[in-house]
């Protein structure tokens, strides 16, 4: 099953009965795929997938949500910086059923992201997948930061391929598979190859960050099986970086 637009009723404004009009626009939440049994939503960078600690924190994805769905429970989450394509369940047995492939890594997913430098394969073809194998672990003394550790890091598996290469601005545009999913993984691996991300506020140093306003990390593509028919779903949301 794989819509090639965004299924019926897939553009849903919340309704925020005390926010004016400029705010009521962004907290429009984007639904690229709707059935009874889970959402799949567009999340923007910059919102969290769940409420965090303090009162500030308490706008994300989830919340957003749940007024137009009510009910809706997460699955999986995103970075709050990473914009793209995430998961929802419509009820519990639909979100234990999803959260059971997440776990047995029976979610296919790809990224897609702007990096610092001429990122190229060597010796391969111009388009030819290839790994990124290192253990990544906690730094502790920077929580929420993580580290490349060959002692205590664990095993973290990403491929990654070239798409485009801009001459310009000395960058490379990339897509990118989670093997494993280690916090900040994607983010880690990049930077431990001399290839960070741009606006990356956590592992680019200076120069690369204020290379983009935000980080250009995007989760594009999810395909898994639907946990109510087992049918197969493939769903696409290129990057927009602009």
């Amino acid at each position: 099953m794989t819509p090639a637009e965004p299924a019926v009723g897939a553009w849903h404004a919340l309704d925020a009965l005390h926010a004016p009009p400029a705010a009521q626009a962004a907290l429009a939440v984007q639904a690229v795929y709707e059935d009874a049994d889970l959402l799949v939503l567009q999340k923007p960078p910059g919102l969290l997938c769940v409420p965090g600690r303090g009162p500030d924190k308490q706008d994300c994805l989830s919340a957003r949500a749940q007024e137009r769905w009510p009910g809706a429970l997460i699955v999986h989450r995103l970075d709050q910086a990473t914009s793209g394509l995430v998961i929802m369940a419509r009820h519990i047995d639909a979100q234990r059923r999803l959260s059971h492939a997440f776990a047995e890594r029976q979610v296919h997913k790809r990224y897609q992201a702007v990096v610092h430098g001429y990122m190229q394969p060597d010796g391969q073809a111009t388009d030819a997948w290839q790994d990124i194998d290192l253990p990544i672990a906690a730094d502790w003394e920077r929580r929420p930061l993580r580290v490349i550790d060959a002692v205590l890091g664990k095993p973290s598996l990403t491929r990654w391929r070239p798409l485009r290469h801009d001459a310009a601005t000395g960058t490379t545009h990339v897509e990118l598979e989670p093997v494993t999913g280690r916090t900040h993984q994607l983010r880690v691996h990049l930077a431990a190859v001399g290839h960070p991300i741009l606006g990356d506020a956590l592992y680019a140093d200076a120069a690369t960050q204020t290379q983009a306003p935000r980080l250009l990390l995007h989760a594009s593509h999810l395909r898994f099986l639907h946990p109510a028919t087992g049918a197969e779903v493939v769903l696409e949301w290129p990057a927009n970086f602009e």
